[in-house]
């Protein structure tokens, strides 16, 4: 992908969504939710600071996290769907 994020956004890819209950009930593709965890494929430099500096960002390229329901704006890049928010959307790493 050839693409970088501005300050301090990222690019997500949703995780697949289990097909299939634990009980073994098959879920159609009508009825799924969209996935709210995520694996991060690029981020920004950081979050510019009033006095000209920059903030890292906490979570880095690879990191599983978590987000918000309708956190982000979609996007499509190369045939595939992205997330693309700003580390305050996400709420947590999965560690």
């Amino acid at each position: 992908m050839s693409i970088r994020p501005l300050h301090d956004r990222i690019i997500v890819e949703r995780l697949e969504e289990e097909t299939m209950t634990a009980s073994g009930i098959i879920i159609p593709d009508s009825a799924k939710e969209k996935p709210q965890e995520g694996t991060v494929i690029a981020a920004g430099k950081g979050k510019v600071t009033e006095d000209g500096k920059i903030l890292a960002l906490d979570v880095k390229v690879g990191d599983k996290v978590l987000f918000g329901k309708y956190s982000g704006t979609e996007i499509k890049l190369d045939g595939k769907e992205y997330l693309m928010m700003r580390e305050d959307d996400v709420l947590g790493v999965v560690e």
